[in-house]
């Protein structure tokens, strides 16, 4: 460790539960998270993960596909219904049907096997600098009053009624209400909403964006708030 290193205190460091059924990777994994300073829980299987979650409380959680007992998906539904925690699946196929449902559970992300741990690393700190935001302001309003961002509070609401949004929805709504009119490209999203500075998969905005809809637009298969530019991005309709 160099001389300039600070060493973080044991409570500080971010806590990431590790879930996978490949004792060999969990053990690898570990290590590599544990130098990049991170705390490391584990658990080989779709029960034991919702249990270690519970006592654990991580501060994200990594999510094999393929798991014994109960499989990703449907450990990342349970997740969603009581947190949320920043989720990235792991997927051992290159399937675009598994990574799309991955999302649509409600992961942020996805990696898939093998994959280099310098990257997964930094999209662990990507979404954890995300998860941390906070917002300068009092209020936001979009769709004609229709969605209310409070921003120092982090919550939005929905015709009076509060929406259960995770931290990257309400990244990517703020983004857009802070610049009503203007279009955006799926690479420039990912750059300035997702915060990586490396390649990433565009359908995770179009899956993130279609997740949101679903949370503010009266209609989601007519949007009136989050419009698409076909071949060209996603703006924010004025007024």
């Amino acid at each position: 460790m160099g001389k300039n290193q600070l060493i973080q205190p044991e409570g500080t460091r971010p806590l990431v539960l590790l879930v996978d059924d490949e004792t060999d990777l969990v053990t690898g994994l570990s290590n590599t998270l544990t130098e990049a300073g991170f705390r490391v829980v584990s658990a080989g299987d779709g029960g034991e993960a919702l249990a270690v979650f519970r006592k654990a409380l991580p501060d994200l959680v990594i999510l094999d596909l393929m798991l014994p007992v109960k499989d990703g998906l449907e450990v990342c539904g349970e997740l969603r219904k009581i947190s949320d925690v920043p989720i990235i699946m792991l997927t051992a196929r290159d399937d675009s049907i598994d990574k799309i449902l991955g999302l649509e559970f409600g992961a942020d992300d996805y990696v898939t096997k093998p994959f280099n741990s310098r990257e997964l690393v930094a999209r662990i700190r990507s979404i954890l600098r995300r998860t941390r935001r906070q917002y300068q302001g009092s209020t936001l309003t979009v769709g004609k009053g229709r969605v209310c961002i409070h921003l120092n509070e982090q919550v939005v609401m929905v015709e009076g009624r509060q929406a259960t949004l995770t931290p990257t929805e309400l990244a990517l709504l703020i983004h857009f209400a802070r610049h009503p009119g203007q279009v955006f490209s799926r690479m420039a999203l990912l750059e300035t909403v997702w915060g990586y500075d490396f390649p990433g998969d565009l359908r995770t905005v179009d899956v993130h964006v279609r997740r949101l809809r679903r949370k503010i637009e009266a209609d989601p298969a007519n949007p009136t708030i989050i419009l698409t530019r076909f071949g060209v991005g996603y703006v924010l309709a004025q007024g």
